[in-house]
């Protein structure tokens, strides 16, 4: 193993052994709190799992809030979300999470800072709390981690891009495998294994696009795109969480001009990004990610029986 990942593996051993022996804090919410994590750096789908958890609480009736880092946000603090904000006060996901689910979307540091302006303002709801893993100072109901193939085989920060190692899916209450990651793959001992399929809806996309964007595999975006038989005449990948500048956008309509396309596709958290340059890059078809999770309905009910079966526990 690389030394350096050496070093970061023992540095979260020990981070979690504080933890799991009661030496390190762990913050309660009065909501019930459900988290969305996973392994490695980004690229997973946690943010189309939470949009689709999301819709399947919404279809039952249930009230929640989001809690969210923020990522890549220019303030500091806790905040609540406005939908017609921008991505340097909250962040590209949580602003997409609020556009698409109207549910009350928290940012802050500290997740429970956060939950605590949640419950102030909505009641003691339900808290999805997003890319929540590693945050393990606010205690969790319910764990969801996703996986992806590339995790099984992948190696630790920074020689790679895992921030644990595949044995800290003892934590986990259901792993989620994604993009076709196999479960003989993963110590999946007693786990809850559910599998998740992540596609895009393509509609009016120019018929010689250039593709670009900003996330944390690229290339997956274009292989989708190929596979729903649009075919990308010039591509511009950007790394994940990009803000848009001007320039940019001039580089973007100068490489439609040498390639002779006539038009752009680029995904949702992109047009997030792009913000006052969207219409720009007119004509422009923004593609949503969908997730579809099996036997969805199923996972719901298991994942409200535990969390229902701990509340009650004293």
């Amino acid at each position: 193993m690389n030394p350096l990942s050496s070093l970061f593996g023992l540095g979260v051993r020990a981070r979690n052994a504080l933890y799991d022996r009661g030496i390190a804090p762990i913050q309660k919410l009065d909501g019930p709190v459900v988290s969305v994590g996973n392994l490695s750096v980004g690229g997973s789908g946690k943010t189309p799992f939470v949009l689709l958890l999301g819709e399947l609480l919404k279809a039952r009736g249930l009230k929640f809030d989001i809690l969210s880092r923020g990522y890549g946000r220019k303030t500091r603090g806790v905040a609540l979300v406005d939908p017609a904000g921008s991505v340097r006060d909250f962040g590209d996901e949580p602003l997409l999470m609020a556009r698409r689910l109207n549910v009350p979307v928290i940012v802050g540091e500290a997740r429970h800072a956060a939950g605590v302006l949640a419950e102030q303002r909505f009641g003691p709801q339900l808290h999805l709390l997003d890319d929540g893993f590693q945050h393990r100072s606010l205690a969790r109901d319910f764990d969801i981690v996703m996986v992806t193939p590339e995790d099984a085989r992948d190696r630790l920060l920074p020689a790679g891009r895992l921030r644990e190692p595949l044995t800290s899916l003892r934590r986990a209450d259901a792993v989620v495998l994604t993009s076709g990651a196999s479960p003989h793959a993963f110590p999946l001992a007693q786990k809850l294994v559910w599998k998740a399929r992540r596609g895009i809806i393509p509609s009016n996309v120019p018929a010689r696009p250039v593709v670009f964007c900003g996330i944390a595999r690229p290339q997956n975006f274009a292989t989708q795109l190929r596979t729903a038989g649009i075919e990308p005449v010039a591509e511009a990948f950007y790394r994940d969480h990009h803000a848009y500048t001007e320039q940019d956008v001039r580089d973007l309509l100068d490489l439609r001009h040498r390639s002779e396309a006539d038009g752009f596709v680029t995904t949702e958290k992109d047009a997030v990004n792009l913000g006052g340059y969207l219409a720009a890059l007119d004509p422009l078809a923004v593609v949503p990610v969908k997730m579809e999770l099996t036997d969805a309905a199923n996972a719901v009910d298991t994942m409200l029986a535990r969390i229902a079966e701990r509340r009650h526990q004293p």
